[in-house]
């Protein structure tokens, strides 16, 4: 396999949406506790948030966050890991 930047962007990035998805099915599968407290109330929340650029003809509302829990951190280890294995 021919190992490129955009390759492991992509394991990176499809194992940390995997990590991600597995957090959230675990959020409804766990009962309350410690263990959904985990999944649920650790997100990292990193991004920014511009909220509007009015330039009289034209108005402009973007923004950019990342929802990280537990899981997703491991699933962008696993990813990595298994690029480097590959």
């Amino acid at each position: 396999m021919h190992k490129s930047g955009w390759t492991l962007l992509a394991f990176i990035v499809i194992g940390g949406f995997l990590g991600s998805l597995l957090g959230e099915i675990l959020i409804f599968l766990t009962p309350k506790g410690i263990v959904q407290d985990i999944f649920s109330h650790n997100y990292i929340h990193p991004g920014f948030d511009v909220r509007d650029i009015d330039l009289v003809f034209l108005k402009l509302n973007f923004g950019f966050h990342l929802k990280m829990n537990l899981l997703t951190f491991l699933g962008i280890i696993l990813g990595f890991y298994l690029y480097k294995n590959i």
